[in-house]
């Protein structure tokens, strides 16, 4: 495998169904993409391209080669470690309304104990604003760094609302963009990818218990495993995102908007609209 052999990559963002996409990809024989987010021009850049260039030893002569990492799209030097290696690769980037996005993600850290109950003093902008809750959400700023790179033709620009509204259109505009012949849709693809209202453990029980993982990990699945988790298990109460906290994020967001309107010809007024149902699609 060389750099020249990997023709896409998905580089975000979080929280707007980018798995979805990864899982479409994968369904199709034509297609091969590693299972985890490799990371490597984010994260993992010092491991060497060898490192990265082994994700891909399974796939087959004639595949379209890609992979998904979402942190590409928010770390500063991503854009260039990989015009440096893959100037011809494909790019896609699936963006979520900057305020459900922040606000989902919010959900996530706050069931893992990451973060506290205070969700103004991480989604305030006037609190917050330099945090990476909320930088993550400049998508234009992020996305002008691989256009001045790559160019825009190479760039697709897909949007959450796609995914609900119009799978089989969302997923035919990614195929026609890597040049790949129609593929029906995955069945499991229509699954939750990740349902924030599932009953979880507890954070304060995962920092207790985490000392039994190895010891519990073969009873995973099994109903004595599942009964004992259900004693501790519960659904997690997430702080609400206030309709006057939403305000000031539309407002802080606004500029950013109008700016990926125009980078990407397509009207985003509907993203002052309501939340996203609870429970859907936000990986």
């Amino acid at each position: 495998m060389h750099f020249k052999d990997i023709n896409f990559i998905i580089i975000g963002a979080g929280k707007s169904a980018s798995t979805w996409l990864q899982k479409q990809l994968q369904s199709d024989p034509e297609v091969y993409m590693p299972d985890p987010e490799l990371h490597y021009f984010s994260r993992n850049y010092s491991r060497g391209d060898e490192w990265y260039l082994s994700q891909f030893k399974d796939a087959g002569v004639g595949q379209t080669v890609g992979e998904k990492s979402n942190s590409y799209l928010y770390a500063p030097d991503a854009a260039a470690h990989i015009h440096d290696r893959m100037p011809h690769v494909k790019l896609i980037a699936q963006l979520r309304n900057p305020v459900e996005r922040a606000y989902s993600n919010y959900c996530m850290l706050f069931q893992r104990g990451e973060v506290g109950p205070d969700i103004e003093a991480y989604l305030d902008p006037s609190q917050g604003g330099g945090n990476k809750l909320l930088i993550s959400g400049h998508f234009a700023s992020h996305l002008q760094t691989y256009i001045d790179l790559f160019g825009r033709e190479k760039l697709l620009i897909l949007f959450f609302e796609g995914v609900l509204d119009d799978p089989e259109g969302q997923m035919s505009q990614v195929r026609t963009h890597l040049d790949l012949p129609p593929h029906p849709l995955a069945p499991e693809g229509w699954s939750k990818t990740k349902d924030k209202s599932a009953p979880n453990v507890p954070a304060h029980w995962k920092k207790r218990l985490g000392w039994m993982k190895p010891i519990v990990r073969p009873l995973r699945g099994t109903a004595t495993f599942e009964t004992a988790r259900g004693w501790i298990a519960s659904e997690t109460q997430y702080p609400p995102l206030t309709d006057d906290l939403r305000k000031r994020l539309n407002d802080y967001y606004g500029p950013s908007i109008e700016a990926l309107e125009q980078i990407s010809g397509q009207s985003l007024s509907h993203w002052y609209g309501s939340m996203d149902e609870p429970g859907g699609m936000t990986a």
